[in-house]
């Protein structure tokens, strides 16, 4: 696939994060508990567990494959004892060192380790991915918590006013300057702010057994409270161009290990339609011991002596070179490489879906973050008009210059534009978290020459 060189949302001021982004980003918004919050997660959570696991399962793995490539030798000893008819008894000690060794002619046994260390890498990469999304998570849920209580705070705040205007509307009524119809109106107003309470209780609380969760610890554990003042991102940083996105995100450098994984296996599924040629080795050792009749009848064993089994006489060497080769197995050779050959094409076409997720995500984000901006920026001064008419509203109420039903409507724009900011202040913080995981979120290949390219070849 062709890779764009720069985004095509990266208008001018548009929010972006530096290409070496920091391995621990969360620490930018200046907030410890949110700091303590996310390296708990990454210490407890238990899909964390599960790839560390899955990682130490690759890597062994990986070195059951290496193993294969050197030789082998094993070791034994034997004790036997017998006797035919009235013949005195027998008995044989022996010792026997075994060595076999493949050679690798045609590369089966290195591609095989060239796969295992490529699934290694792709094991290594996920847990870069597991790790990533997780602190996007648990900062991404902090914040919604935060937003949570800040339409919670708001709501309480409108019902009160809302109280305030139905006990007002009941005075009047008593004095006749309101009708029944308006203390109704009002009651009905007060109860649907009401009723709109507990929904938003839950949610907050549901948004904190999901915090807990992600860091290990079952529901229903305290959750420290977000600070009060609304969040603010990172500054706005110089953003990276695509193919570096590409080469700081896990799950691309996952799929290309996958895809080089499936490489070496179609090598290795070819090579095994050659011959192997094995060399093997046997050195053994044999001492018979003849038992000795005693003085009385008694019949004993004497215990070997050490020397006897390095006798010239009774060692006994071989060296053997065997070839062997499938003459015929009715084409599972040739299928087994057909079906490596389609696993390619799966990891390739994988691969290059998840590059264009890649490129998506940090676009999706740009463009997010664009809206989120202007949006901001109308709310507040949305909130600044509301709250002004609701107060005026409220003045002019008392005075007896309006009738309750435009004091009702003052107010519900009041409260639903303060929510809907309580809203975008949240969607501001966490289309940050996102366009921080869409680069990547500060994983990085090791640095240690085993960094995958961004592109297969």
């Amino acid at each position: 696939m062709t890779i764009p060189a720069q985004w095509s949302s990266d208008a001018p001021g548009a929010p972006g994060v530096v290409a070496a982004i920091d391995s621990r980003w969360w620490t930018a918004w200046g907030d410890p508990v949110l700091t303590d919050w996310v390296e708990r997660a990454l210490r407890a959570n238990t899909d964390v567990a599960a790839a560390l696991a899955a990682v130490a399962q690759a890597r062994a793995l990986r070195d059951v494959a290496q193993a294969a490539t050197g030789p082998s030798l094993g070791a034994g000893a034997s004790a036997q004892r017998a006797q035919t008819g009235d013949a005195v008894a027998r008995t044989n000690l022996g010792a026997k060192l075994d060595a076999s060794w493949e050679i690798d002619l045609f590369g089966r046994r290195a591609a095989a380790l060239q796969a295992g260390q490529a699934d290694m890498q792709a094991s290594e990469a996920a847990l870069g991915q597991v790790r990533v999304t997780l602190a996007a998570e648990v900062v991404t849920t902090y914040w919604e918590i935060w937003g949570l209580r800040e339409r919670l705070r708001v709501t309480q705040e409108n019902l009160r006013a809302q109280e305030e205007a139905l006990q007002l509307t009941q005075w009047r009524a008593q004095a006749g300057l309101a009708s029944d119809l308006d203390v109704q109106t009002a009651r009905a107003a007060v109860e649907q702010v009401r009723a709109s309470i507990p929904a938003l209780q839950a949610s907050a609380r549901q948004a904190r057994h999901a915090l807990a969760v992600l860091a290990g610890q079952a529901p229903g554990v305290a959750v420290p409270e977000p600070p009060a003042a609304p969040p603010e991102p990172p500054a706005a940083w110089s953003l990276p161009v695509p193919v570096d996105v590409l080469r700081q995100r896990p799950d691309v450098a996952a799929a290309e290990a996958r895809l080089q994984a499936a490489f070496a296996r179609s090598r290795q599924a070819q090579a095994a339609r050659w011959p192997t040629l094995n060399v093997g080795g046997t050195l053994s050792l044999a001492a018979p011991r003849w038992p000795t009749l005693n003085v009385g009848g008694t019949l004993s064993l004497a215990a070997p002596r050490v020397t006897e089994l390095f006798d010239a006489a009774a060692l006994t060497r071989s060296l053997a070179l065997a070839l062997a080769a499938s003459v015929f197995d009715g084409g599972a050779a040739q299928a087994q490489v057909r079906a490596q050959e389609a696993a390619i094409e799966q990891a390739r076409a994988a691969l290059q879906g998840v590059l264009l997720a890649a490129l998506r995500d940090v676009e999706n984000a740009l463009v997010a973050l664009a809206a989120d901006r202007e949006r901001l920026g109308h709310l507040q001064a949305a909130v600044a008009a509301a709250a002004e008419a609701e107060a005026l509203a409220s003045q002019r109420y008392r005075a007896g210059l309006i009738d309750y039903r435009t004091l009702l409507d003052a107010q519900r724009t009041l409260l639903a534009v303060q929510g809907e900011l309580a809203a975008a202040r949240t969607a501001w913080a966490t289309d940050h978290v996102r366009l921080i995981k869409a680069l990547g979120g500060g994983w990085a290949p090791p640095a240690d020459g085993t960094a995958l390219s961004a592109t297969p070849h």
